[in-house]
């Protein structure tokens, strides 16, 4: 089974990539964020012309997550992080596939520090540590992938300095996303990768994708149910160079029946 993530930057804007990446790489899951569009406006009917069934929690111009996979439909469990009934940003979709639980996640960037958007940033991580704790008790095979907007370590980035004053790099960010892994959950690029150096985001600005000035921000974690059938783990790098490309890369883990 591969399970893949991908922050796509506007599903409209890249289905052309898009597609072209399920061609080549046939995921068994695909798990997309930022697909930046109201959800009568996802072009679910693309994806059944190449096999894959899609669920969908979409929002007008913003955010929105999306659950593909090839050749079975996704069972949904949930749609929006659970915790605060108010919150109408679409950042949360969960669902059975296969077997396994999928959650697909887009955790808010939380820029500028400080201030109110950071504040949601920490707020949505301790909901997000509420749920993973919750599905942890469940003792099944789950995985919680997306774009978490946290480098986790120094070595996670091209330049820690640069970053330095970014919400991607906050303690407190560190921390929150330390806690899950405390919690047992495995981080599949970073066992398969213990000295880092593999970036999953490059900016637009700056040359950030031909100087390789990059950074690791979408993650797969698995729970122990899944950590033990941890076969391979990477990102599709080349895809970021590729014309209208998003600014993020797909990632992805295999695991053994």
């Amino acid at each position: 089974m591969r399970i893949a993530s991908f922050n796509i930057n506007g599903i409209k804007a890249r289905l052309p990539r898009l597609l072209e990446w399920l061609a080549e790489t046939r995921p068994t899951v695909a798990c997309l964020q930022e697909i930046k569009t109201q959800d009568e406006g996802f072009p679910a009917e693309e994806f059944a012309k190449i096999g894959y069934h899609a669920i969908w929690h979409g929002q007008k111009g913003f955010n929105g997550v999306a659950i593909l996979a090839d050749g079975i439909a996704p069972v949904e469990i949930r749609r929006g992080l659970p915790g605060a009934p108010d919150d109408e940003q679409a950042r949360y979709l969960e669902a059975d596939v296969g077997g396994v639980r999928l959650v697909c996640i887009y955790l808010p960037n939380g820029n500028p520090v400080p201030g109110p958007k950071f504040d949601y940033k920490l707020a949505w991580m301790e909901r997000l540590h509420a749920r993973m704790a919750a599905l942890w008790a469940l003792e099944i095979p789950c995985a919680v992938v997306g774009d978490y907007n946290v480098i986790p370590e120094d070595k996670d980035v091209w330049s820690p300095k640069a970053m330095a004053s970014d919400a991607l790099m906050q303690p407190e960010s560190r921390d929150a996303y330390q806690r899950l892994l405390g919690d047992g959950w495995t981080d599949a690029i970073a066992t398969l990768n213990p000295r880092g150096g593999v970036w999953t985001f490059w900016d637009y600005q700056a040359g950030a994708w031909q100087r390789d000035h990059g950074f690791r921000i979408d993650h797969l974690l698995l729970s122990p149910e899944l950590a033990d059938r941890l076969e391979a783990a990477g990102v599709d790098k080349a895809h970021r160079g590729r014309e209208k490309a998003s600014d993020h890369a797909p990632v992805w883990v295999t695991l053994r029946d």
